[in-house]
């Protein structure tokens, strides 16, 4: 089972690859820098090397850098949506400079426009990405919202207008967070639930491009729209969803992260091992 956690980049970028290792892990997510700043330094040449050299000694793989919030390549405001795509393009190019096999992307919030706005602000932006990054292998995953506010990717038809609009589209995939779409509304603690979602994914995006499942418990009911993860089996999702989840023969061979919430010393621990035994099961 490919199973991590999103762990601290704090200090040394390479130190996370230290702390999945020590928790048992095989692959993992980090944010490459501040995820509530925008970029001040890019990572020491010295410290890229060096996550490049845990990363094959700790077999990490893949490694998925997750985006900062402040990234909004749906805004409405030029400013923004301008340093945004500058920034994207920053962080992809530093992900393949430290051999980083995905980067993982909320899809933006249309803010007081419309969703058809947002998404075609959505398009453009990627296009220009994808074109300034030509010669980059790393993965663009977008990742599903659980529908609060104006923000973009609740439903898969949303994945589907962004794929048939963006030319060059091979490194596009797909992110599924748990906790966000059973708060989007997808019932997924029931096998029929998991059975829709799956055929919606396939349908309108195409399964094969499901690269990374974020597995976490909602803290919420089903369709509260309220984005709040809770720890494994803890949550509405519960232990026996969660069980259906990762040993459903469509996604058990798809990388897991763990998102849930970090409010003990051993929590991500405790999860990880909660995970290991539904696997086991």
């Amino acid at each position: 089972m490919l199973l991590g956690v999103h762990v601290s980049g704090e200090g040394k970028i390479y130190k996370a690859l230290e702390r999945a290792h020590d928790l048992g892990c095989n692959t993992m997510q980090v944010f490459s820098r501040s995820p509530q700043r925008w970029r001040e330094s890019f990572i020491l040449p010295e410290d890229i090397e060096e996550f490049r050299v845990r990363r094959t000694k700790y077999r990490i793989k893949p490694v998925f850098i997750h985006v900062p919030y402040l990234i909004n390549l749906a805004s409405p405001n030029l400013g923004l949506y301008e340093a945004s795509i500058e920034a994207y393009i920053e962080d992809i190019l530093e992900a393949q400079a430290m051999g980083a096999d995905y980067i993982v992307t909320h899809m933006g919030s249309h803010k007081d426009t419309s969703e058809e706005a947002g998404i075609k602000r959505f398009i453009e932006a990627l296009n220009i990405i994808v074109e300034k990054t030509n010669n980059s292998s790393v993965g663009i995953l977008l990742e599903n919202t659980s529908g609060s506010g104006s923000w973009l990717g609740y439903t898969f038809s949303h994945h589907k207008k962004i794929l048939q609009g963006v030319v060059n589209n091979e490194r596009i995939g797909l992110c599924l967070d748990t906790a966000h779409a059973y708060l989007a509304g997808y019932d997924i603690a029931k096998s029929q639930g998991i059975k829709n979602l799956i055929a919606e994914i396939d349908e309108m995006a195409g399964l094969n491009r499901l690269r990374l499942i974020h597995l976490n418990d909602a803290k919420e009911k089903l369709g509260s729209h309220h984005d709040r993860h809770a720890h494994i089996g803890k949550g509405y999702i519960g232990l026996n969803g969660i069980k259906l989840i990762i040993n459903h023969p469509q996604l058990k061979n798809k990388a897991f992260i763990l998102e849930t919430p970090k409010d003990s010393e051993d929590a991500d621990r405790i999860n990880l091992e909660t995970v290991r035994k539904l696997a086991r099961s």
